[in-house]
């Protein structure tokens, strides 16, 4: 018997969020995947999901709704039909609030933080990244479905597998009453250059900077090489730079071509975000630097001399 999948998705600017892509990439080697998509939808973003392998999207227009709670209630209502074994969230925020919500709807725990999902006869296990990833430990569950897990993101390397476009089916949302929110107002953040969690190339500042206006040497590389720039917990808690830069444990998890360590002594909570990046560089004073056990070309230098001296190399060439 096939297992029915489920993917929560989240639509951001009008299309499929990235992490999205990646659970559904993984729910199509695990059975036959539908989407929950949360949006405005169009037909566009549909045809996306079916290239990723949807071959049905539940599709929830959320419009002012503060979504988690009434999403919750309308999952809890398909799933009483008994027409899904797995639903995958991403490891983000809206994710999170529903499926909390949704584990107590349905009586059931989840499975948070997950590296790797699998079915198994009669439950699921989930692999767990611990001790800043140096270990891996495996969750499992049994019992009647379905079983609800987070999954964190770049776990899955996301690939279309060709599939035609997706049945589409709109759900209405219901009344939740006093749980009920209405979104009135937007604030979205300025930002320049790629995103964190999706460049190409990135480069990350710590303590090793010395100072918060020395971050500025960052900034400069990071646009001259079109890079993302991130930092390390110990220089956002300053207030260097604000929490959307973070890379670790706490903060985003990136997946790089290209990771550039400066300044930064590599404690584990950051490796756990970082270590998995195509080509490490690190740049740090200390040779005996943490960093540096996880780094394919490490640099023993003063940040504050190395980087001027790479800017004036770039900008010559």
């Amino acid at each position: 018997m096939v297992a029915n999948i489920w993917v929560l998705m989240e639509e951001t600017d009008g299309e499929p969020t990235q992490i999205g892509l990646e659970l559904l990439t993984k729910a199509r080697s695990l059975g036959t995947p539908t989407v929950v998509y949360l949006g405005e939808g169009s037909d566009t973003s549909f045809a996306t999901l079916g290239e990723y392998g949807a071959e049905k999207v539940l599709h929830i227009d959320t419009g002012d709704a503060l979504p988690a709670a009434p999403v919750a209630a309308a999952i809890a209502d398909r799933v009483a039909s008994g027409e899904v074994d797995l639903i995958l969230f991403g490891q983000a925020y809206t994710d999170r609030d529903v499926a909390g919500r949704l584990a107590v709807r349905l009586g059931t725990g989840v499975l948070s933080n997950a590296a790797d999902v699998r079915l198994v006869d009669g439950g699921v296990e989930t692999d767990h990244e611990i001790f800043g990833g140096t270990q891996i430990a495996t969750a499992a569950v049994s019992g009647d479905g379905p079983f609800l897990v987070l999954v964190r993101p770049k776990s899955t390397t996301p690939e279309p597998s060709g599939g035609s476009a997706p049945e589409v089916e709109a759900v209405e949302l219901p009344d939740v009453g006093a749980a009920a929110a209405t979104i009135v107002e937007h604030h979205v953040e300025e930002r320049e250059g790629p995103q964190l969690e999706d460049a190409d190339v990135v480069i990350s500042g710590g303590r090793g900077l010395g100072g918060a206006d020395n971050f500025g040497l960052i900034e400069d590389l990071a646009k001259k090489l079109g890079a993302a720039t991130g930092a390390t917990r110990a220089i956002v808690d300053a207030g260097w730079v604000p929490y959307a830069m973070q890379v670790g444990q706490t903060g985003k998890t990136v997946k790089p071509s290209v990771y550039i360590a400066c300044g930064i002594s590599g404690a584990m909570q950051h490796l756990v975000g970082m270590k998995d990046s195509g080509t490490i560089i690190a740049i740090n004073k200390d040779p005996d630097a943490p960093i540096f056990g996880v780094a394919d070309l490490g640099v023993v230098g003063d940040v504050h001399q190395v980087l001027p001296k790479l800017l004036e190399a770039l900008n010559s060439r």
